[in-house]
């Protein structure tokens, strides 16, 4: 492995011998965000390699980067906090029915815990090359002969969110920050992770006055590929992680999904979801249907996990899913130009990662909603229900995604 100059790291094992990075001569923040973080517990260099033999994941000190913490904040008061490691959303304080601001995203208090020999986890990132599954680790670029064949590292039976680095576990560049808004940039080198092709990604974070997260996703090639970006924030609008959203309400403006098998891969079915569980269209508590002997629920670890092909059809402008919390009363409506939405309720959670505030997150604790092309489009993008979910791209076709979270309150 190119210039891997480290050892495999364990449990609470600390990354400060890695850097002699700008930070380090910069006296410590102490100053606390809304939502209880120091951003000072945020500010290290870092970066992430696997190690094939050992089949772990290891810091390489030769390619290490600056990580901080980024505040975003709008004339309501509401407060984005983010940091570069995985261009990720840390927390999200919006008020409640009572007026008093809350947090609504699973994240951690400190960086050292994003690191995935402590926690494999992808709470708020940026996940990329490809969003979700691929099937089988391949698929074939148009007009090839022979696939391309990427890491299996989902379980050993598909390619997840990119491979063992994707870009969750990658350090963005700065390119702007301002009080309500920052952009970051990845370089991903032809053969990241195997897939092909040098991309240049930008994403963009919006803190609007409507209090809205907008989020653009851009990103360029020199050679064909294929790019799915989503971002992978853990919602959990009680604003206490100790409550699960099961009681929390939610619309899926959707008439089909995409039925998966038992390795949650789709089967390339785009079925209604008419008199199914799946059935969102009017609004139902999230977990009306979870003891329901359904067996996709119980194939997804008791939960869902599964994707909604949107009836918005590409229409940022239209609402594709919308959530409630009656205890809180916040409300969160989602847009986006992508033709689906994944939707997880957090069902592998096992109480053993230890978020903000040291609450252990548990089953079922949030829920992701994940702007998307279908799982395994590049494999199944030919088949019926699937023509507008084509997650190609080339250097003459670059790629644009949107999504929009809007909070407000409902009395």
């Amino acid at each position: 492995m190119r210039n891997l100059k480290s050892f495999l790291l364990g449990g609470a094992a600390t990354v400060a011998f890695l850097c002699a990075c700008n930070s380090a001569q910069q006296p410590a923040q102490v100053e606390l965000t809304k939502s209880g973080i120091n951003p000072a517990d945020y500010d290290t260099c870092i970066a992430v390699a696997y190690d094939y033999e050992a089949g772990a994941f290891v810091a390489d000190s030769a390619e290490a980067k600056q990580v901080k913490l980024y505040t975003l904040t709008n004339a309501n008061g509401m407060e984005v906090c983010v940091t570069n490691f995985g261009a990720r959303i840390v927390s999200i304080m919006v008020p409640n029915k009572d007026g008093e601001f809350v947090d609504v995203a699973c994240g951690f208090d400190k960086i050292e815990n994003y690191f995935p020999w402590n926690y494999e986890t992808d709470y708020g990132c940026s996940v990329g090359r490809y969003a979700n599954r691929i099937n089988a680790g391949q698929f074939t670029l148009p007009g090839a002969t022979e696939p391309v064949v990427l890491d299996k590292n989902n379980d050993g039976f598909h390619s997840l969110h990119g491979g063992y680095t994707g870009w969750q576990y990658q350090v963005y560049d700065v390119v702007e920050a301002t009080d309500n808004a920052i952009s970051l940039k990845r370089i991903s080198p032809d053969g990241d992770n195997k897939f092909p092709g040098n991309v240049e990604a930008i994403v963009k974070f919006e803190l609007t006055d409507d209090n809205a997260i907008e989020i653009t996703y851009d990103a360029t090639t020199d050679a064909p590929t294929i790019i799915n970006m989503t971002n992978h924030t853990y919602f959990n609008l009680s604003g206490d992680f100790n409550n699960t959203i099961e009681e929390s309400i939610l619309q899926v403006n959707a008439d089909f999904y995409t039925p998966a098998d038992e390795t949650y891969m789709p089967t390339g079915e785009v079925r209604s979801v008419e008199g199914t569980v799946f059935d969102f269209r009017t609004p139902k508590a999230i977990g009306a249907d979870f003891a329901s002997g359904d067996a996709e629920i119980a194939a997804a670890g008791g939960g869902y996990d599964h994707n909604w092909c949107l009836n918005t059809k590409g229409n940022q402008d239209e609402v594709c899913a919308t959530m409630v919390d009656p205890r809180s009363g916040i409300k969160l409506e989602m847009y986006t130009n992508e033709p689906g939405v994944q939707c997880y309720t957090a069902n592998f959670q096992d109480g053993t990662r230890p978020g903000k505030g040291g609450i252990m997150y548990q089953k079922y604790c949030a829920i992701c909603l994940e702007s998307q092309k279908y799982p395994d489009s590049p494999n199944k993008y030919n088949m019926p229900g699937w023509e507008d979910s084509n997650a190609f791209v080339t250097p003459e076709n670059p790629y644009h995604s949107y999504c929009k979270y809007v909070f407000s309150v409902e009395e």
